[in-house]
C-alpha cells in the first residue's frame, strides 16, 4: 500500500487531505466541460446516425478522461496551488481548443486548420500536463511515481498515437481507429489501477467531484431544451415540453442524488488504501462514464423533441435516444449500488427493460407525448425508489 507523503509544500504542491472539499478553480475547469457536452450533442445531431452517435461517445471518452485524470489529480494535491494550478490553467485552455475542434472532428471543412489533428494534440497536452504534475504531486512515494510513469508509457502515450494515426487517416477509419484508441485506453487504465499505487486522499472531494460532473451533465439536458426550441415562437407545447423535459432532468437528479451519492461517498469514506483507491476507480471513474452517456443521450433526445414539438411523430433519433439515454444512465447508478455491496429488486431490471423497449413507442409518437412517456418512465423509477427506501428505512428502525 501507498505511503502517504506529508502535506508539505515542494514546487508549490500542498498535499491534499482527508476532508479536503472542492476549489473554485476546479469548478472554473469544469465550465469548460459545459461547452464540450453541449458540443459532443451537436455532433451527434448534425452528423449521420447511427454512425453519428458512435462518434461522439468517442470523443466523450476522450472528455471523460481528460477531466478523470485531473479529478485524480486535485485530489493528490490541491489544485488551487502552486504548479497544480498552472497546469489546469494550461489544460482548461487545451480542453477550450479541443472542443472548437470537435463538429470538424470527422468531418474537415476546407479553409481551416485541421479539426482532427487539433483534437489530438490538445488532448496530449492536456494529458500529458496532468502527468507532468502529478509526478510532483507525489512527493516522495515512491509506487506513485512508479505508476504515473507506467501510465504514461503503457496508456497515454499508446492512445495518442493511435489517435494521431487516426487522424492522418480520415474518415471512414477514422471513427474506428478512435473507437480502438478509447478501448485500449479504458482497458489499460483499469488493469493498471488493479495493480496499485493510486490514492485517494479526500473521499468527500473524490465523490463531491463526481456529483459536480453529474449536475455538468444534467445542465446539458436543460440546455437542449431551449437550442431544440431557438427557432421557434412560445407556444403552449413549447412550454408544456419545457416542463415535461424539466421533469426528466429532475428525475435523473433525484435517481442519482436523492439518496445514491451519499452511500457513494460513505462507502468510500469506510475504505483505505489500496481498497479505496479500486473502488474509486471502479465506481467513480469506470461506472460513472456511462452514466454521464446515458444523460447526455437523454439530452439528445430532449433536443430533438423539442426541436420537432409540433410535427406529427418524434423519430427514430429522438426516441431511440430518450429511451436509450435513460436505459442507460439507471443502469449505470443501479451498477454502482451493486459495487457498494447493495443490492436492486429484480422487478427492477424488468422496468429497466421496459424503458428501453418504449423506443419503440417513443420513437412514433407526438414528440410531446414522447416527453411525457419519458416523464412517466422516470417518475415511476423515482417514485419506485422512495418506497424501497422508506421500507428498508422502518424495518431498521423497527
Amino acid at each position: 500500500m501507498s505511503t502517504l507523503p506529508s502535506r508539505r509544500p515542494r514546487l508549490g504542491v500542498t498535499s491534499g487531505g482527508e476532508g479536503d472539499r472542492v476549489t473554485t478553480l476546479e469548478l472554473f475547469f469544469d465550465l469548460v466541460f459545459v461547452f464540450a457536452f453541449t458540443q459532443v450533442t451537436a455532433l451527434m445531431i448534425d452528423g449521420d446516425p447511427p454512425r453519428s452517435l458512435l462518434q461522439g461517445f468517442v470523443v466523450l471518452s476522450l472528455l471523460w478522461w481528460a477531466w478523470s485524470s485531473y479529478a485524480w489529480l486535485a485530489n493528490q494535491a490541491r489544485a488551487n496551488r502552486g504548479l497544480l494550478r498552472a497546469a489546469f490553467v494550461v489544460a482548461m485552455i487545451a480542453m477550450f481548443v479541443a472542443c472548437l475542434a470537435i463538429p470538424e472532428a470527422f468531418h474537415e471543412v476546407p479553409g481551416g486548420v485541421p479539426a482532427a489533428a487539433t483534437l489530438v494534440f490538445c488532448y496530449a497536452v492536456v494529458r500529458c500536463a496532468h502527468l507532468a504534475v502529478y509526478l510532483a504531486a507525489a512527493g516522495d512515494d515512491k509506487a506513485l511515481r512508479g505508476r504515473v510513469v507506467r501510465t504514461a508509457t503503457t496508456s497515454v502515450a499508446p492512445t495518442v498515437a493511435i489517435l494521431a494515426v487516426g487522424a492522418a487517416f480520415g474518415e471512414p477509419w477514422q471513427t474506428w481507429i478512435w473507437l480502438a484508441a478509447v478501448g485500449y485506453d479504458f482497458a489499460a487504465i483499469y488493469l493498471g489501477a488493479r495493480g496499485g499505487g493510486w490514492i485517494v486522499r479526500s473521499a468527500a472531494h473524490f465523490a463531491e467531484r463526481h456529483g459536480l460532473v453529474v449536475i455538468l451533465a444534467l445542465g446539458e439536458s436543460i440546455v437542449a431544451v431551449g437550442v431544440g426550441v431557438s427557432h421557434e415562437p412560445l407556444t403552449w407545447p413549447v412550454i408544456i415540453g419545457g416542463v415535461l423535459a424539466i421533469t426528466i432532468a429532475v428525475g435523473l437528479w433525484w435517481q442519482y442524488f436523492h439518496h445514491r451519492f451519499e452511500q457513494l461517498e460513505h462507502a468510500l469514506e469506510s475504505r483505505q488504501g489500496h481498497d479505496r483507491a479500486r473502488l474509486a476507480s471502479e465506481v467513480f471513474t469506470y461506472l460513472h462514464f456511462p452514466l454521464i452517456a446515458g444523460i447526455i443521450l437523454t439530452a439528445l433526445g430532449i433536443e430533438q423533441a423539442m426541436a420537432h414539438i409540433s410535427d406529427d411523430h418524434l423519430g427514430p433519433l429522438g426516441g431511440w435516444a430518450l429511451a436509450g439515454g435513460l436505459t442507460c444512465a439507471l443502469l449505470a447508478s443501479a451498477l454502482t449500488t451493486i459495487r457498494i455491496g447493495g443490492s436492486i429488486p429484480r422487478m427492477w431490471w424488468a422496468s429497466a427493460a421496459l424503458v428501453l423497449a418504449s423506443g419503440v413507442l417513443l420513437a412514433v409518437l407526438p414528440p410531446l407525448w414522447s416527453l411525457a412517456l419519458a416523464a412517466f418512465l422516470v417518475a415511476a423509477f423515482c417514485a419506485r425508489d422512495e418506497m424501497l427506501t422508506s421500507r428498508s428505512q422502518q424495518g431498521e428502525a423497527s
